[in-house]
């Protein structure tokens, strides 16, 4: 298997420590070491090292070089500007398959935690083994544990098992819901969070983005014929301008017919905001998570945050207060997905030294 990470997202969400010249997956959020570098090093489990692929900006091509120096160069594919997952996949996909006409490819987000390697690794070797075995599209889909609002899902047919193992077809995809709504989800046990993991062969993926993106695919063909040319920059530069920003979730898997999903029971996270790394983080007595130079007193389940300047709080709770840099964070935890949004009113308001 080939392994692609996507790792081009620019992760808002975790400002003031996220950064556009060091995002979410450059940084130890979860551990010592950085999300991108556990993506790697998870990966280096189920496949051969040289065949682990990554996609980002160009922004990152030297950071992320810096943070996995083993990486062979010509396994940085960079992507003039971010179009979110489908151009990505498919540029992916593109440059594998001028390798290995025949390559299983899977595809696997930068910043995701999962700590059950073993079941990671038992799920990915099915997904390889099916995905090998048929004209199939197939995702991993996690088994819920709550009614989790923050997630999208995947309703499969209970029916349909294609394999004693748990792989089975996908009867529809769901935006993330309200609470009711994902209470009758995890009540129905036909629902699965959609983990955002893929594995297909190149050929499946690329025929499939020319049905139901033809567009892209065109596009795809003239930089296919131009890599490994001196005018390939050029080309991917041009073409690359013409593409629409599309995701894969919405662009293919909603639109085919023969989605797969692996019925699947690792732990898994995709650490999509503050208030998530404060769940993930072990607490002291107070319910609190305290990182670096801070003082409290009365303070009570929050995240705070800071390796430079002091922190002092009295009589708080629910907050997360992160400074970093020239900028200070205070956000209700429950609010602590908005933060996106916080971030693109500085860049209106053209803050542009602190983004």
């Amino acid at each position: 298997m080939y392994a692609v990470i996507m790792a081009g997202g620019v992760g808002k969400r975790f400002w003031p420590r996220s950064r556009k010249e060091r995002p979410k997956q450059l940084l130890d959020i979860i551990s010592d070491q950085s999300m991108l570098r556990l993506t790697y090093e998870r990966l280096k489990n189920v496949t051969d090292e040289k065949k682990i692929y990554i996609v980002a900006g160009q922004s990152l091509y030297e950071p992320i070089l810096r943070e996995l120096p083993e990486l062979p160069i010509k396994n940085l594919i960079i992507e003039p500007s971010g179009k979110n997952t489908a151009p990505c996949i498919g540029l992916a996909a593109t440059a594998i398959i001028q390798k290995d006409p025949s390559a299983v490819m899977g595809v696997f987000p930068a910043d995701h935690l999962i700590l059950d390697t073993k079941s990671f690794k038992k799920s990915v070797k099915m997904g390889v083994q099916f995905a090998r075995d048929h004209v199939a599209l197939v995702t991993f889909g996690i088994t819920p544990n709550r009614p989790a609002t923050g997630y999208g899902y995947i309703q499969y047919s209970k029916k349909d098992a294609v394999c004693k193992d748990g792989i089975f077809k996908v009867k529809t995809f769901a935006e993330k819901p309200n609470i009711a709504t994902a209470k009758r989800f995890l009540e129905s046990g036909e629902f699965l969070w959609n983990s955002g993991m893929f594995i297909w062969k190149v050929d499946n993926i690329l025929n499939s983005i020319k049905l139901f993106l033809p567009e892209l695919h065109e596009s795809l063909k003239v930089i296919a014929d131009a890599m490994d040319t001196p005018e390939y920059p050029n080309v991917l530069k041009k073409q690359w301008a013409t593409i629409h920003s599309e995701s894969v979730d919405y662009g293919v898997m909603e639109k085919a017919k023969n989605v797969y999903v692996v019925k699947s029971t690792f732990d898994w996270s995709d650490v999509g905001s503050w208030d998530a790394v404060y769940e993930i983080k072990e607490k002291d007595r107070n319910g609190n998570v305290i990182i670096g130079d801070v003082v409290t007193m009365n303070t009570e389940n929050s995240y705070i945050y800071s390796r430079k300047n002091l922190i002092s709080t009295i009589g708080v709770k629910d907050l997360i207060i992160i400074q970093s840099k020239n900028s200070t964070l205070i956000v209700n935890r429950n609010d602590s997905e908005r933060v996106k949004d916080l971030v693109d009113l500085l860049e209106r308001e053209k803050h542009y030294e602190h983004i």
